[in-house]
């Protein structure tokens, strides 16, 4: 599945950080989620020291579009896997408020992914938990 390089795969990770971080609640649940994450598409790696680059990345960026250009140039189902691990992240609380849609909306639109599969993910998502 992987066309994702350590250093596309810690740019999206720090992207999961940003939404993790949105309602201002960074939990160890979230932290686990973006560890499945870079463990998917990193198996050999070490996913705490990634994690800690991806959170250092984000600590120090406020450009969107550092993380969705590495998005925007992979196949639909890479962009289908990262939209999926990034709701799970948002909804890992059980709320989605509205800087968490508005986040989603605005990186479905830079990767050029459709609202409605984005919204299919979310309720596949929400309906298996």
């Amino acid at each position: 599945m992987s066309k994702l390089t350590k250093n596309n795969v810690t740019g999206i990770a720090a992207l999961l950080v940003h939404a993790a971080n949105i309602d201002e609640i960074y939990s160890d649940h979230e932290k686990e989620l973006i560890k499945d994450f870079i463990k998917s598409y990193l198996k050999d790696e070490n996913a705490n020291e990634i994690l800690k680059n991806a959170e250092e990345i984000e600590k120090n960026s406020n450009q969107l579009l550092n993380y969705t250009n590495i998005i925007k140039e992979n196949s639909l189902d890479i962009k289908k896997d990262i939209i999926e691990h990034l709701w799970k992240v948002l909804i890992s609380d059980n709320t989605v408020d509205q800087y968490e849609s508005n986040l989603m909306r605005r990186v479905c639109g830079l990767i050029y992914f459709s609202d409605k599969e984005c919204g299919e993910i979310k309720l596949k998502l929400l309906n298996n938990k």
